[in-house]
C-alpha cells in the first residue's frame, strides 16, 4: 500500500508498494534509494538520447540564465521561433506551421480543433465533424483524446463526458478489411478527419502494421477530401527506426503531434504541426475564425530550449547509426526470448520490441502484470508490461551490457 498526499498515475494506491525515490538520473539509469535502475521504457517513452543529456542540460541552463515563462499570446520569444523552423524543417513535406503545447494530450486535442476549425471555415461551409480512429488506439488522458481512442478500462467512468467517433479495425494482414472499412466511411462525405498512431499503437499492446497500409490510407484521405491526423507523440524522434514513424510510409499528414522526445524527454513540451490550408483555414480578418487554444504555459522558454537543443542532434546527421545500433541489439535478445517456451507474439519496430507471456487471459488487467513488473524491479530493470504484454523501449545511450541485464530480467520471469 502506498501512503502519502502524492496520488500516482496509473498506480492503485490499495495494491502497489510504495515506489523506489529517485535521487538521480544519467544516461540510461535512474539512481534510487533501493539501488540503480536501468530505465528499459526510457520514463515512459520520453528519454531518447539518455538521461541528463549534456547539451540539452547546458541549453536548459542558458535559457533559465536569461528567461522564464513570457506569455505566448502577443509576444515571442527567440527559442520559440528557432525550435519552429527547425521543427518545419525536419517534419514531412509540406507541414509548414507549429502551435506549441505542453503534453501529447493537448497536442492531440489542438489537432482535434485544428481540423475541425478547418471545416467549418472550409468553402461551403461543409462542416464536417466526424473523427475517423482505429480500434485500439490510445490518443492520452483528456475528454478529447479519450474519445478518439479505444473505450475500454482506461475511460469506462467518462463515458458521459465523451463524444462519439466512428471506428476502423485494426489491420490484419494487408489490412483490406481497414481500408475498406476507411474507404466505406470516406465516401459518405461527413469524414472531417482521420487520427491514427503511425504503424505502432503504443499503450493498446505494442500493435503494429505496415507503412503499406498507412500510405493507402493517406491516399483515401487524399480521394475524398479527409484531413489525416498522426499522433507521432510516441513514435517519433526516431523511436521506429527513422526520425517520424510516416517516414517508412512516404507520407506527410495534414496535422501531425509532436511531444514525448521533443526535448529529448528533459522536459515537458508538445508541438501540433499543421499545412498551410488548415492555417489558412483559420487566417482571416474575421476574429471569430481565430483558433482559440491556449495554455498558460505555452512555448514555454526553457522547455524551447532544450527541443532546440534535441533538434540540433538530429539536423547533425549522426543519429541513424545510433538508431540501427539498438535495434540490432533488440532484434538479436527479442529472437532469442522468442525461442523459449511460454512467450509469443514477437514484434519489433526500430528501436521498439514487444512480446507476450502467454496467458490463459490476456489483457491490460492480466494479473501477470504487476507481477512481471515487481519481478523485473527486483532485479534493477525498470520495465512496465501492458497486461500481459512486455516491451523494451530503451534511451539510445543503452548498452550491450544494459541489454543483457534487461533481456536476462524479462527470460528470468518464466
Amino acid at each position: 500500500m502506498i501512503d502519502g498526499p502524492v496520488w500516482h498515475p496509473f498506480t492503485q494506491h490499495a495494491t502497489e508498494p510504495a515506489p523506489p525515490v529517485v535521487h538521480r538520473t544519467e544516461g540510461a539509469y535512474l539512481h534510487t534509494d533501493r539501488g540503480r535502475l536501468i530505465d528499459a521504457v526510457s520514463s515512459w517513452w520520453v528519454v531518447t538520447h539518455g538521461h541528463r543529456h549534456p547539451p540539452i542540460m547546458d541549453a536548459i541552463r542558458d535559457a533559465a540564465d536569461r528567461l522564464d515563462q513570457v506569455i505566448f499570446a502577443g509576444l515571442t520569444h527567440e527559442p520559440a521561433e528557432r525550435l519552429a523552423a527547425a521543427l518545419v524543417r525536419l517534419a514531412p513535406e509540406g507541414l509548414s506551421r507549429v502551435f506549441y503545447s505542453d503534453s501529447g494530450s493537448t497536442a492531440v486535442e489542438v489537432a482535434l480543433k485544428m481540423a475541425l476549425g478547418y471545416w467549418r471555415a472550409a468553402d461551403g461551409g461543409e462542416a464536417r465533424h466526424r473523427i475517423v480512429v482505429m480500434d485500439h488506439s490510445y490518443h492520452g488522458d483528456t475528454i478529447g483524446t479519450m474519445s478518439v481512442g479505444e473505450r475500454g478500462v482506461f475511460n469506462a467512468a467518462y463515458g458521459p463526458l465523451m463524444f462519439d467517433v466512428d471506428s476502423i479495425p485494426f489491420p490484419q494482414g494487408d489490412g483490406a478489411a481497414t481500408l475498406d472499412a476507411f474507404r466505406a466511411l470516406a465516401q459518405g462525405g461527413q469524414i472531417a478527419a482521420l487520427i491514427v498512431e503511425p504503424l505502432i499503437l503504443g499503450s493498446g499492446g505494442m500493435l503494429m502494421y505496415g507503412p503499406g497500409v498507412l500510405a493507402a490510407l493517406r491516399q483515401i484521405c487524399d480521394d475524398h477530401g479527409v484531413l489525416m491526423i498522426a499522433d507521432e507523440v510516441m513514435t517519433g524522434w526516431g523511436r521506429t527506426g527513422r526520425l517520424w514513424a510516416c517516414d517508412h510510409a512516404g507520407i506527410a499528414p495534414d496535422i501531425l503531434c509532436t511531444s514525448k522526445g521533443l526535448t529529448g524527454g528533459a522536459v515537458p513540451l508538445a508541438a501540433t504541426l499543421a499545412c498551410e490550408k488548415v492555417y489558412q483555414a483559420h487566417y482571416s480578418t474575421d476574429r471569430a475564425r481565430t483558433f482559440f487554444h491556449s495554455s498558460s504555459y505555452t512555448a514555454n522558454p526553457i522547455a524551447c530550449a532544450a527541443a532546440v537543443a534535441n533538434v540540433a542532434i538530429w539536423e547533425a546527421g549522426a543519429m541513424q547509426p545510433v538508431l540501427d545500433r539498438v535495434a540490432a541489439m533488440q532484434a538479436q535478445r527479442l529472437a532469442a526470448l522468442a525461442a523459449r517456451p511460454g512467450w509469443e507474439n514477437p514484434r519489433q519496430l526500430g528501436t521498439i520490441a514487444a512480446i507476450d507471456l502467454t496467458v490463459a487471459a490476456g489483457g491490460y488487467l492480466a494479473q501477470e502484470g504487476p507481477a512481471m513488473r515487481a519481478h523485473f524491479m527486483d532485479r534493477g530493470v525498470l520495465l512496465r508490461p501492458l497486461g500481459n504484454t512486455v516491451y523494451v523501449m530503451p534511451p539510445y545511450c543503452v548498452t550491450d551490457d544494459d541489454m543483457d541485464e534487461i533481456w536476462g530480467a524479462i527470460a528470468s520471469y518464466r
